[in-house]
């Protein structure tokens, strides 16, 4: 309701991934995973002629070819390690820059590159197909082979395997630098073919995001870093430890009903609560909703947690009276179309209690407190509860300031499947834990989990998904920048941790992917640390 303002502290994702939240993970390696089957395998699995289905690769229309480089792909290049198939004449690829770190690759693939293409298609064929009047093995001439497999299908094999064995050479130019996964042919295959039958080469569009660069402003501010950090004065320990024991003492006292006065400070009243706008034009005035409450159990000594003047104004009420009175709400009001807002408070006291609290001395040391037997020990074991907490607390804020500073200061061109990907692993880990609370049924989660619901959640969630990656991305950048290290030992001690919590929870886990996610835990660590040390933080309570 609205008469009661908490602030609340937001809090930046972390580091460290649970078990339903897979981490940010860029890769320097490129994976390419085919998106079409070889016609020749299908050919000689089925042992007969089919029809091969349609292809239709994505046709991504260029948005920008402000920059462009030209460059031939050297024949014996490889675009990763394990390429050792040699091209008989280079392949020329032109790359053109475009939006959020993607470039366009244009491929154009050489007649002597493609007639190598055509004449390994025709030896595999000749070595596996079944030609009717000839032995097994035996070689078979070219024109009965195509007439028996089919031109369209020696075609599109011929394409598929021209495809096969230059992507990785027109990838060179990006080499360590492309998105894992975020690879993909622009071009129609049914295009290709037909460029392939009637000019004897083949052209190509491939879109590729790229891993972003980390542009500082200023440049290195983060080694200048100056931060303040707002620590809310509930998490004061010596506060909290007396509200505490507060709270205890309370829990061990009974409620008695007022008969014979009106409400004083450490009652408890029941209270009916409404509130409108006050207007001198009554046609304006309009019911606060919020404000509105049902037998209201309001603790007096929480008269601090309310709005200013609403205590003040209720001393003294008694059973059955109702009070009328202004308020106005402050402009620190959490609920923005209440600031300044200047209310008639009408409050109706339904039941009114005091407390009857036994004497706060040594005789309730364990009922406190177990395994206490005095009030001091009581008060210093709860003291140092509290202490770690706010130390715990003061940590945390000193980190989400840090973090929250790094996303500000950098500027970063954002791939499309970084910010998928991302979104994606968040839309996921929200949608178990909704899940876990609320045991959704296959319908509900069928809907949920929808391509449309999904989409929704990465329009509505942009500004947070990416804020959440430049801060991901400025951390790494960070890590490298000051050659920051971290050992094998502790490497290997967390990992283990992780998935004896997977097996734990009975919980599927790939081995690699949590050494992943443990090496971008320990990194984020240590960048932390080494930025609390050369930051300059200033603490302030609010």
């Amino acid at each position: 309701m609205a008469l009661c303002s908490s602030t609340t502290t937001s809090t930046l994702p972390q580091f460290k991934p649970t078990s339903s939240t897979p981490s940010l993970s860029l890769s320097n390696s490129l994976f390419l995973q085919s998106n079409y089957t070889s016609t020749a395998h299908r050919f000689f699995t089925s042992h007969k002629l089919s029809t091969p289905p349609s292809r239709q690769f994505s046709l991504l229309q260029p948005q920008s070819t402000r920059f462009s480089t030209v460059f031939a792909a050297s024949a014996s290049s490889a675009a990763v390690a394990d390429v050792q198939d040699k091209l008989p004449a280079d392949i020329l690829v032109t790359e053109m820059k475009e939006p959020n770190s993607r470039v366009r690759l244009s491929v154009e693939v050489p007649p002597a590159v493609c007639e190598d293409c055509y004449n390994r298609i025709i030896k595999e064929f000749m070595k596996m197909a079944k030609v009717p009047g000839f032995r097994p093995g035996k070689e078979v001439p070219e024109n009965i082979l195509v007439g028996h497999v089919g031109r369209k299908n020696i075609r599109q094999a011929t394409v598929e395997s021209i495809l096969d064995r230059t992507l990785p050479h027109a990838m060179s130019s990006v080499s360590g630098r492309a998105l894992k996964d975020s690879v993909r042919i622009a071009t129609k295959f049914s295009d290709m073919e037909e460029t392939y039958s009637s000019q004897n080469l083949v052209r190509y569009d491939v879109i590729v995001d790229l891993a972003p660069e980390v542009r500082w402003i200023p440049q290195d501010g983060y080694k200048n870093l100056k931060v303040v950090v707002e620590i809310d004065s509930e998490i004061d320990a010596h506060k909290a430890s007396k509200q505490e024991l507060r709270r205890r003492h309370k829990l061990l006292g009974s409620m008695r009903i007022v008969t014979d006065r009106g409400l004083q400070v450490n009652d408890v009243a029941v209270l009916d609560i409404s509130a409108t706008t006050i207007d001198q034009d009554e046609s304006n005035i309009k019911k606060i909703p919020s404000a509105e409450s049902k037998g209201f159990n309001f603790d007096t000594e929480d008269g601090d947690k309310v709005l200013p003047g609403f205590l003040d104004s209720i001393i003294g009420i008694q059973r059955g009276e109702t009070k009328l009175f202004p308020l106005v709400f402050p402009e620190s009001w959490r609920q923005e179309n209440l600031r300044g807002v200047h209310a008639q408070f009408t409050v109706e006291c339904k039941e009114l209690f005091y407390r009857d609290l036994p004497e706060l001395d040594d005789s309730l040391a364990d009922k406190l407190l177990p395994e206490c037997t005095t009030l001091k020990q009581v008060k210093e074991s709860l003291l140092q509860q509290f202490l770690e907490l706010e130390q715990t607390a003061k940590d945390q804020a000193t980190d989400n300031a840090i973090l929250d500073q790094l996303r500000k200061m950098v500027e970063i061109e954002i791939p499309q499947s970084l910010f998928e990907e991302q979104g994606r692993q968040l839309y996921g880990a929200k949608l178990l834990q909704v899940q876990a609370n609320m045991k959704l049924n296959e319908q509900q989660l069928a809907s949920l989990s929808s391509p449309r619901a999904v989409k929704e959640y990465l329009e509505d969630q942009r500004e947070d998904i990416e804020g959440i990656i430049r801060q991901n991305l400025a951390v790494g950048d960070i890590f490298k920048r000051e050659d920051l290290r971290f050992s094998t030992e502790e490497l290997v001690k967390e990992v283990e941790n992780s998935i004896a919590e997977f097996k734990r929870q009975n919980q599927d886990y790939d081995e690699e992917r949590v050494k992943e996610q443990v090496q971008e835990i320990l990194e984020g660590a240590k960048v932390l640390e080494w930025l609390r040390e050369h930051a300059e933080i200033e603490y302030i309570t609010r």
